[in-house]
């Protein structure tokens, strides 16, 4: 069961690596602060996602699908005690 937890896990970190960077290039897009705010500075990103809600939509809300496969990846996983 370790290796389809893993596998999920995997996929749900790729998931939301993925959507993640979506996102940041939007911010980008948008301005160069709001790029480099968001790469470096904490809830910056959210800030950004709420304030530009029509362009981040999509990417953001598919980003969601990832905490479900981090959960079960998680849940999947041997405890190391």
């Amino acid at each position: 069961m370790e290796i389809v937890g893993g596998i999920f896990l995997l996929a749900g970190v790729l998931v939301s690596l993925f959507y993640g960077i979506i996102i940041l290039i939007k911010a980008f897009q948008t301005s160069i602060l709001w790029g480099l705010g968001s790469l470096f500075i904490p809830l910056v990103g959210l800030i950004f996602i709420i304030l530009h809600w029509q362009i981040t939509k999509q990417p953001f809300l598919r980003s969601l699908i990832s905490i479900p496969l981090i959960i079960v990846g998680a849940m999947l996983m041997p405890q190391q005690m």
